[in-house]
């Protein structure tokens, strides 16, 4: 087995022994420092050869421009696609570079041989969805035409590979009009040789009510672009209550529907990189939630002595802990709840997998999928 779960009295030392592997592999594999403590309940990733069934699949990964140089580094080999967070563009059709130069990105992607993807956003000035300014370009013909010149200059200028188009939010009324937009996009890009994938929210019905849903047509969308990508996160989120960000049972509900609209060889699964910790009591509107990594969540469980408990249904770790009188609660990903997302692509033969997002470094994540799937380059 490549996982194995820290039981009482178990040692770095005797898990490394009993999987036949040294303690130093061990720890560099989990990110395991000095002086090497573990948490009761925490998930590790032992070393195993490549499955003799590894199937390949592509593997896309977003992040912004001010990533750490070595993190990225350390990714890149485990990835097809690189997709740079992000651009916008203004109602009159500008684009809106980012604020951090992402020419180097581009460079790094490319030494790897993974191809780097443009991430097209209608962000507000304060990083929020705008289905004000989605409404202003999928209705102006003129400002789409500028738009779609503009990408294809720039693209071509800074040697992108494909577009993706990720907005959200967007209003029921502005549906049809979003779908002809994103063919109008499609047609152009592939006129010049570059994909286009488009982001799509978490669905479980053609119908299905709310803001976040009611403006994408996933049959029409899917049957446009070269490939989707699956949201299937923020569940748990900054301003909602404790909950998994991921729970495997609402995510394989997504997957079950998109795959009766969407071709599953188009279809890639959301995988968050990161969780959230919880001040308790949660009062809805005033407790925020702190974003932490993977591996900050068991060092933080180490730090305080917390047992790591697993939710059976929804596939996902959490513990409880207390600090200067707060209690806390904290959800995150770990192998196990990796394991139980490579398993529905497997099952449902998807294209592959996209994380949000690569900012902080998870290496038994990567480890596992390279057991799992073999990479496409």
């Amino acid at each position: 087995m490549s996982i194995r779960v820290v039981e009482a009295g178990d040692t770095l030392g005797s898990i490394a022994e009993a999987s036949g592997i040294t303690t130093r592999q061990l720890a560099f594999d989990n990110q395991i420092e000095p002086p090497y403590q573990l948490a009761v309940g925490q998930a590790l990733y032992i070393a195993q050869e490549q499955a003799a069934d590894a199937r390949e699949v592509l593997v896309n990964g977003y992040a912004y421009p001010f990533i750490d140089p070595e993190v990225l580094g350390q990714t890149l080999p485990f990835l097809t696609e690189l997709s740079v967070f992000s651009y916008g563009f203004t109602g009159d059709g500008d684009l809106i570079e980012p604020q951090v130069s992402d020419q180097w990105m581009l460079a790094q992607a490319n030494v790897y041989g993974v191809r780097p993807i443009l991430t097209l956003t209608p962000l507000s000035p304060e990083g929020t969805f705008n289905n004000y300014l989605i409404h202003q370009i999928v209705t102006d013909r003129q400002a789409q035409t500028r738009l779609i010149r503009n990408l294809s200059a720039l693209m071509m200028e800074k040697g992108f590979d494909g577009i993706n188009i990720d907005f959200e939010f967007i209003l029921a009324e502005d549906r049809d009009a979003f779908t002809e937009f994103t063919r109008r996009v499609t047609d152009a890009m592939h006129a010049l040789g570059f994909t286009v994938s488009v982001a799509l929210a978490p669905k479980t019905a053609r119908n299905q009510q709310g803001e976040l849903y009611e403006g994408k047509d996933y049959p029409a969308l899917g049957a446009i672009a070269d490939s989707v990508l699956l949201m299937t996160y923020e569940w748990g989120y900054t301003y909602g209550p404790p909950m998994a960000v991921a729970p495997l049972n609402l995510v394989r509900n997504v997957v079950e529907y998109a795959v009766t609209e969407i071709e599953p060889a188009k279809i890639d699964l959301g995988i968050p990189n990161y969780g959230y910790d919880w001040p308790l009591p949660y009062e809805q509107g005033v407790t925020a939630a702190e974003t932490v990594g993977n591996i900050e969540a068991v060092q933080i469980a180490v730090r305080f002595g917390a047992d790591i408990q697993f939710d059976e249904t929804a596939q996902s770790p959490f513990f409880f802990y207390q600090n200067q009188g707060v209690q806390h609660e904290v959800w995150f990903e770990d192998v196990r709840s990796i394991q139980g997302k490579f398993n529905l692509i497997k099952e449902f033969g998807l294209r592959g997998m996209g994380y949000w997002q690569l900012m902080r470094w998870f290496r038994p994540n990567w480890l596992l999928l390279s057991q799992q799937f073999k990479i496409a380059k």
